[in-house]
């Protein structure tokens, strides 16, 4: 049986074919000519353009500014200043007994709130013990004014005795005259116990020291009390005072001194005092007495004090009194400055700048001085004149010499009442 040579061999591989050069070349220029295109658009676009003809720059000119400007005025200024405080007594104390003793009488104006006059009985303490030892004092008196007196008549029949058996001259002790002198210590001890039995006997009535107002009570009837228990709260009402804050700025513009004491020769300041009351503003008025003997260390500022008489009575605004407690607004005139500048407040810049327009329509900072400010208006006293035109409106990054456009604050407030009013 033949075997057919010409059949493929399963175990033997075929042989693959070798490439074409030509292929594999064509293959590889489709795949890099779009890589090819994009990278040379791309670089066409820019060497166009860098040959493109750049525009001209034109340089703008700057627009000034529009300010608004007005100028000083030359005024006689009274500067005032305006701040609060509250009323308070100048004179407040505790009612104590100096006594022990239960309290048989409470007076009937001795309650929160009631009224008093001076030398009133507000409480009454039991004095039957007290009198007691006002008898006993006086019987110990009786006794050594007696021992005195018996002492003194001995010492004359000694004198009478010696002058007609003795000889030479008698001693002391022969005369009694020490013994006149023990009963006349005697009955100075007698008459000074019985000073202070008369003296604790007048403390079991406790008086008011002056006319004024209870604050609180804290003791009633037939309490038992011991020397030095707070029977209530008092305070005078023949003058009350007012603590107002005062910077140092408006030290300087009352012209008031740190150590500052009323005197008949240097009067204080007159204060005008309001406050709402049940919805009416009502009014008093005080005068600066005294300054703070420090400034306060928290706030800074210099305390002054201002004292307001009768306020209950001939103080009171139509039967209003300035009562103790009530929160005031204060309005004290200050020092005269002859030849102030006023501006309008919005002038100021800072503590202490304003912008002035120039005549040749730029803009300069000046520094100045101020006298007081406030909402509406600023007092300078030096650093312009009235010749300025000082800008009253806001300025975006201001500096120096930067080109301005001038408007006068009057023209604006023409123009505005020339202005037509819609229907």
């Amino acid at each position: 049986m033949s075997i057919n040579q010409n059949s493929a061999d399963p175990l033997v591989k075929p042989k693959r074919k070798s490439k074409n050069p030509a292929l594999l070349l064509w293959r590889g220029l489709i795949f890099a000519l779009p890589a090819v295109v994009i990278v040379g658009g791309v670089v066409g676009v820019m060497i166009m353009g860098a040959l493109k003809p750049k525009p001209e720059k034109k340089e703008e000119a700057l627009k000034p500014a529009p300010v608004l400007v007005a100028s000083p005025r030359l005024e006689t200024v009274h500067l005032a200043i305006n701040t609060q405080g509250e009323v308070r007594p100048q004179t407040e104390i505790d009612a104590v007994p100096q006594v022990s003793g239960k309290i048989v009488y409470v007076a009937p104006g001795f309650i929160d709130g009631g009224f008093f006059n001076k030398g009133d009985v507000l409480v009454r303490i039991e004095d039957a013990d007290y009198k007691l030892r006002v008898i006993q004092a006086e019987a110990q008196v009786a006794q050594a004014e007696q021992r005195l007196a018996r002492e003194r008549a001995e010492s004359e029949i000694a004198k009478h005795d010696w002058a007609e058996l003795g000889e030479g001259e008698a001693s002391p002790l022969t005369l009694r005259i020490p013994q006149m002198a023990e009963a006349q210590a005697v009955l100075d001890s007698a008459n000074a116990s019985l000073a202070d039995a008369k003296l604790q006997l007048s403390r079991t009535i406790i008086r008011a020291p002056f006319t004024g107002r209870v604050r609180n009570r804290n003791a009633d009837f037939g309490q038992y009390v011991t020397i030095g228990t707070r029977l209530g709260r008092i305070f005078a009402t023949q003058i009350v005072e007012i603590r107002l804050p005062l910077t140092d700025t408006e030290l300087s513009q009352l012209d008031l001194p740190l150590a500052f004491v009323e005197t008949r020769d240097n009067p204080g300041l007159k204060v005008d005092l309001s406050a709402i009351v049940a919805g009416i503003e009502r009014h008093w008025t005080g005068r600066i007495t005294r300054t703070d003997s420090a400034i306060d260390p928290r706030t800074r500022v210099l305390f002054a004090f201002v004292e307001v008489v009768d306020p209950y009575g001939k103080g009171a605004d139509e039967g209003v009194p300035l009562a103790v407690g009530l929160f005031v607004d204060a309005h004290v005139q200050g020092r005269e400055i002859p030849g102030a500048l006023v501006v309008p407040r919005t002038a100021l810049r800072g503590d202490n700048t304003v912008y002035v327009a120039k005549a040749d329509n730029t803009l300069t900072m000046r520094k100045v001085t101020v006298a007081s400010s406030n909402r509406d208006r600023a007092v300078l006293l030096a650093g312009i004149t009235t010749a300025d035109k000082v800008i009253t409106s806001p300025v975006r990054a201001a500096a120096e010499g930067m080109k301005i456009e001038t408007v006068e604050r009057t023209a604006v407030a023409q123009a505005a009442t020339d202005a037509p009013t819609a229907n």
